[in-house]
């Protein structure tokens, strides 16, 4: 739209976007405090500045989350969104709830946009990329990108993320240090993150010359996280029955297991210990304190936020990635094993 030009009314954002009035007036408010657009009395909200002249005063960042509202999400984009803020940079903020056709609508709407970057955090990254084609054209255009929390392994662009294979080790090897020997794992199988908390889990197994059986390693996708304890109820239940202690893929994943357990009379940690991976704010919360392996949240935003305005700066699409090592927070859900 050209400088001048009538912009559309509250309903119709409403109807394009399939938003509510209140998110609406929200964005368009965004829009009027940078000058973008501005309202006439009587008239209705009318382009100031066209998208070539914004661009030339106002650099601006995508951001693709997969959701932004809850866990440990706001902190995440609050690091973002400050570090953008502190570099006088906007933003463009969309969640995808990790559905691989919103991050198509995402990725579409951020190139219509004439963005300077992009921070893009993948959905269902754990399965083969549908979207690649439409990271080939960003790659094109020359637009710099960062993934953060995981990324899409065929796809070439620096990742910012917390250690995920260090982190299954890491949970792992405390079990093992309390003497459990019959360790279980709940994990996501969609998620990049998973499988290679997967793989830091089996390596300390075998590392301590620990058997891996199947039946003591569920996996699940992120869609199912709502059900798993009550349609895979004696999936769960066969696998603790063989347990004496559980890693969890998150600590949402620990905190249903707990309340399963709850339900079920198994005691934690008397019966089983239960460890969690982000050290979310769940983990203090929960009836019983979970120990957890952290999350570095806000300082991983600002991270992202740095490398993508180096890459900006320079021109250049390749940077190199970070991964943050993970440390244990010990808290009451696990403990020693006692021996009969």
């Amino acid at each position: 739209m050209t400088a001048g030009e009538k912009f559309y009314s509250e309903t119709e954002l409403c109807e394009i976007h399939h938003v509510s009035r209140q998110t609406v007036r929200q964005a368009l408010a965004v829009l009027e405090r940078q000058n973008i657009l501005t309202k006439k009395h009587g008239s209705g909200t009318f382009v100031q500045t066209t998208k070539h002249e914004k661009a030339k005063s106002i650099p601006t960042v995508g951001v693709i989350a997969t959701y932004f509202s809850d866990y440990i999400f706001p902190s995440i984009v609050t690091g973002i969104e400050r570090e953008l803020a502190k570099n006088n940079v906007a933003m463009q903020l969309t969640a995808t709830h990790n559905h691989v056709a919103e991050e198509t609508r995402a990725l579409q709407a951020m190139l219509a946009q004439d963005i300077d970057g992009l921070i893009v955090e993948p959905s269902k990254s754990g399965l083969p990329n549908p979207n690649a084609a439409l990271y080939e054209e960003i790659h094109a255009r020359g637009i710099p990108l960062i993934f953060f929390n995981a990324k899409y392994p065929q796809l070439d662009f620096p990742l910012i993320a917390m250690d995920d294979k260090e982190a299954g080790r890491c949970a792992a090897e405390h079990l093992i240090s309390l003497g459990h020997t019959h360790v279980s794992a709940l994990l996501v199988f969609d998620d990049y993150q998973g499988q290679l908390r997967y793989k830091g889990f089996v390596e300390c197994l075998i590392a301590h010359g620990l058997p891996i059986p199947e039946e003591r390693v569920l996996w699940f996708s992120t869609g199912e996280l709502d059900s798993l304890f009550t349609l895979s109820k004696e999936r769960v239940k066969a696998m603790l029955s063989t347990s004496t202690a559980v890693m969890c893929y998150n600590d949402k994943v620990a905190v249903e297991l707990l309340d399963f357990c709850k339900k079920e009379g198994v005691r934690v940690p008397d019966d089983l210990s239960v460890v969690g991976i982000d050290d979310s704010s769940l983990a203090e919360r929960c009836e019983v304190p979970l120990t957890s392996v952290s999350h570095p949240k806000q300082k991983l935003g600002e991270k992202a936020v740095a490398l993508l305005l180096e890459m900006i700066k320079t021109g250049e699409q390749s940077g190199q990635g970070y991964l943050y090592k993970p440390r244990l927070i010990v808290r009451a859900s696990a403990r020693a094993i006692q021996r009969g």
